[in-house]
This record gives structure tokens, C-alpha cells and sequence, in this order.
């Protein structure tokens, strides 16, 4: 993989960025993290290099000074709102995350459940579930006429309602396991509360997209356009800023359109607002560490088609309709991109249509196209991964695994296990691989080979099983696929 982005000096930048902020307001800060803490796949996708636990490593250099409230809103719990980049539900991603976070050694103070209601029996029986595991919880309720009733707002009925977050460092960190949780609320309504109790209290937003210094059609912007093309976000240049500095700044409409208002609660709670722009609020120091503009574009435009790709698929599987098919059509039209732009989707279609089965294709670091195509004895995921395995290692195009061995697993399979396909998908093709290389040679050069699978593209010509998309996701295989099914039936494992 071509590096794009230089993470070593991002992390020292953003680092001394948030040490400044912190001085600034001489008491504690609130740091919203826009994007995700852990597992930020989509900015290591549109910026190669970036690792995407950066944010973690960066707070750890700072662990004693922070503390991490986690938000989540009973909504989202109750709708089952699902992390489609990893497959886990929002309230699942609560859970990881906080035992990813404690076992880093990061402070885990809290929990937040936003827009809470007593009716909300989910959010209520999650609140239960957390607190049998001694996790402090908050309630923070629905304001009526957030955001722009400011009277209401910075009143008892407004954020006066919200149970305070007890807090025991300088730095809070909070978080949520995506947009839309209710994160600014949080800070904002503690704000309110830390200025009634006499204690000094700042924010800061910690948001890696839109990238402020970049172009507002720089490929990296549009591609977070493209990622959040179902919450309506547009990115535009910052008037605020444009109007204070006389300097163009990216941000997102959202942040821009909302921003009088917060200037005005800033100014009732703290007496006078410390920003004169949205862009001020931001910490963001990606801009700066991009080291090969040119590789972080092209890593964008393929974001962009995957994301499209993505898109159809959820249509189809009946999780969303048409309209954002459209949007993100129009937004793939700024950069005049089609799926055919995507390499590996050519190559999966064409052997397709040669062989006569359902494919895939993986590209290589090293630009070598892979494929494979579905069997008896492989699903086209499976298939590929073993092939491209082969490629890796150097290897002839034999059999890994003897099909004498993969027989037995087929037959457990389909009578023991009531399974009602045969073939082996990718986790049960690389437990075979792996007792297979106990014995074969070839078998275990290829099995070592197969973190080099992580950041590669591959397509497929139909949509792969949960559990295939399951292992392509853990081996950090970038995947799309066409938005059919390989077959009539309407249950896939």
C-alpha cells in the first residue's frame, strides 16, 4: 500500500494542539471526538498511513489528564442502529468500546444515554445491563426546541433537566459510537451545569472530517461527503471564518448552520463566547500530515465508488432506499468517477462472465490482480483469499488443502451442523489452511502471508455471506460487492 500520510507527525501535532487548548481555558475541557475512536477505517481508507487507532495512542501520551465519557442515544438503541463498517449494533459498540478503552488504560468514567424516556424500555434495560457491570450512567433528556430556543436551552427546563456527569479530570474526552448521539449536547449541557457550580469549563472539537485547509473539493472532502450522505451533511466554506480571518476554511453545513447559536449559548454560560468561527472550535491537524497529496486522492475516489457500491447493497438488503443511491451518485459525478473506475470490480465481472460463476478479485500491494470463483468445495471469498494467499507466498497454483480434508468439514457441515450449503466459507477455509500447514509446508507459507491481505481491495460479484463479510472485515480486506445474491433463498450465514 502506497503511504499518503505521515501518522508520526500527526500525532505529535495534535497532541501539542490539544495541550494548547487546554492551557487556553485554564480549567477543564470538554473534547468532543467527531468520527470514531477506535477502528477510524474510514480515514485510514482516505489516508493511507493514518493508523486507525491514532486518536487512542495520542490520548495515551496524556492518559493521566483525561478523562472519557461514552454517549449513546436512546433512539439509536432503540432502532438497533448498526456500525456497518464492523457489523455490531451502536449498544454492542458501547460495550467494546469500553473495555477497549480500560484495557489500553484509559479512564472510562461514564456513560450518557441522550434523549432518554422512561417509555424507552431498551434504553432502559440497557442502562440496568451497564450498571450490573458497576458503569456509572447519566440520563440527559429531549430539550424542546433544541437547539435554537436559547432562553429554554440555558435554563432549569433545558439542560437543567440533564443529571450532571461528575467528572475528576482536567480533560474530558467524550465520545460516541457515531453521529448523531448527541456528543455537543453533552458538553454544552455540562457547561451549564460546571457554571453553577463555580468550576471554569472550556470546549474544543476533536473532528477529522472535513479537512479545514484542504480544498471544498479536494477528493479527501468529498469522500466525507460520501460517508455522510445519509445524515445530509454538505461541506462548504465557513463564512464565520472567511468573515473573522479573511481566510477560507472548510467545515460542514451542520456545524456552520448551528453555530450563531452556540456563540450564543457559549456567551449566556460563559459570560463570552472564545470563538468567532466553527472551524475555531476544531483541533485538527490532519491537513498538515499529508505527505503524498496525490495518493491520498486516488485512495478517496475508490472511498467514494465503495461507497456508492455500499449503498446499492443496503437498497437491496431493504436498509435504506434510493435516495441516497442518489445522493452519493451525484456526489461520485463531482469528481466524474463510475463504478468501472474501481479496478478490481472489472476484473471480478470479466472472470465472471468467463467462468460462469459467481467471483472475486482481490489487487495486491504490489498491484497484481487475484481471482477466484465459487465451487463446490469454496465460496468465491474463500476461493480468492487462498489464491491471493498463494500469489503472496510465491507459490504454484496447487491445492493448499487436500480435498480429502475438506470433505469431512463439508459433511459435518450439512448433517451434523444442518448447514444447508457445502462450500466452505472464509473462516472455515482458513481453520482447514492453518491445520493443514501442521503437515504441508506450502500450507503454512501461505498462512503466513495472510496479514498482508490487510488494506487490500477486492470485489465480488455478489453479496458475500454474514460470515465471509465478517472475516474480510477483521482482515482488513477493503471489499464491495454487486448488489445481487448468489441465490433465491432470503437467509444467509
Amino acid at each position: 500500500m502506497k503511504i499518503g500520510f505521515d501518522n508520526e507527525k500527526y500525532l505529535k501535532l495534535q497532541s501539542q494542539k490539544i495541550s494548547e487548548r487546554v492551557s487556553e481555558f485554564g480549567g477543564k475541557l470538554y473534547l468532543e471526538f467527531g468520527g470514531k475512536l477506535f477502528d477510524d477505517h474510514h480515514a485510514s481508507r482516505v489516508l493511507p498511513g493514518f493508523m486507525p487507532d491514532s486518536k487512542i495512542v495520542m490520548l495515551s501520551t496524556v492518559k493521566e489528564q483525561v478523562e472519557i465519557v461514552i454517549v449513546i442515544s436512546a433512539v439509536d438503541i432503540a432502532q438497533n442502529k448498526l456500525r456497518s463498517d464492523i457489523g455490531i449494533t451502536y449498544d454492542e459498540d458501547v460495550l467494546r468500546l469500553y473495555d477497549l478503552l480500560t484495557n489500553r488504560g484509559l479512564y472510562v468514567g461514564s456513560i450518557v444515554i441522550s434523549q432518554f424516556s422512561e417509555n424507552n424500555n431498551s434504553a432502559v434495560n440497557f442502562q440496568r445491563k451497564l450498571e450490573s457491570h458497576g458503569i456509572k450512567v447519566y440520563r440527559h433528556y429531549h430539550i424542546e426546541g433544541y437547539p435554537s430556543d436559547i432562553p429554554r436551552i440555558v435554563s432549569e427546563d433545558g439542560f437543567g433537566k440533564n443529571e450532571y456527569v461528575e467528572t475528576s479530570r482536567n480533560i474530558v474526552v467524550i465520545t460516541a459510537p457515531g453521529p448523531g448521539s448527541g456528543k455537543m449536547a453533552t458538553c454544552l449541557s455540562q457547561m451549564y451545569h460546571d457554571s453553577i457550580r463555580g468550576i471554569k469549563s472550556g470546549y474544543a472539537k476533536y473532528e477529522t472530517f472535513p479537512i479545514w485547509n484542504l480544498p471544498l473539493n479536494h477528493p479527501v472532502n468529498i469522500a466525507y461527503e460520501a460517508a455522510t450522505a445519509d445524515l445530509n451533511d454538505i461541506n462548504m466554506i465557513d463564512p464565520w471564518h472567511m468573515q473573522a480571518y479573511g481566510q477560507s476554511a472548510v467545515n460542514y453545513n451542520r456545524d456552520v448552520e448551528v453555530f450563531p447559536v452556540l456563540n450564543a449559548i457559549f456567551t449566556k454560560v460563559l459570560g463570552s463566547s472564545p470563538y468567532k468561527s466553527p472551524t475555531d472550535m476544531g483541533v485538527n491537524m490532519v491537513g498538515y500530515c499529508i505527505s503524498d497529496d496525490e495518493v491520498c486522492a486516488q485512495a478517496s475516489k475508490q472511498e467514494i465508488i465503495r461507497r456508492y457500491l455500499s449503498a446499492k447493497v443496503a437498497v437491496r438488503k431493504g436498509q435504506t432506499t434510493n435516495v441516497l443511491v442518489d445522493k452519493l451518485h451525484i456526489i461520485m459525478s463531482k469528481l466524474d468517477l463510475k463504478e468501472e473506475d474501481r479496478k478490481v470490480l472489472v476484473h471480478a465481472r470479466n472472470y465472471a462472465e468467463e467462468k460462469g460463476r459467481i467471483s472475486a478479485a482481490v489487487e495486491l500491494s504490489d498491484g497484481r490482480i487475484i481471482c477466484g470463483k465459487s465451487s463446490d468445495l469454496l465460496s468465491p471469498a474463500s476461493a480468492t483469499l487462498l489464491n491471493a494467499l498463494k500469489a503472496l507466498a510465491n507459490l504454484p497454483d496447487v491445492n493448499l488443502i487436500s480435498p480429502s480434508a475438506l470433505e469431512p468439514i463439508q459433511t459435518l457441515k450439512t448433517t451434523s451442523l444442518g448447514d444447508i450449503t457445502s462450500d466452505l466459507r472464509c473462516n472455515e477455509a482458513l481453520i482447514a489452511l492453518s491445520v493443514s500447514a501442521a503437515v504441508n509446508p506450502m500450507a503454512a507459507l501461505a498462512l503466513d502471508n495472510l496479514g498482508k491481505l490487510r488494506g487490500c481491495q477486492m470485489h465480488l460479484t455478489a453479496i458475500p455471506s454474514h460470515s465471509d463479510a465478517k472475516i474480510l472485515r477483521r482482515l482488513g480486506v477493503q471489499y464491495t460487492c454487486d448488489a445481487v445474491y448468489s441465490c433465491k433463498r432470503v437467509y444467509f450465514n
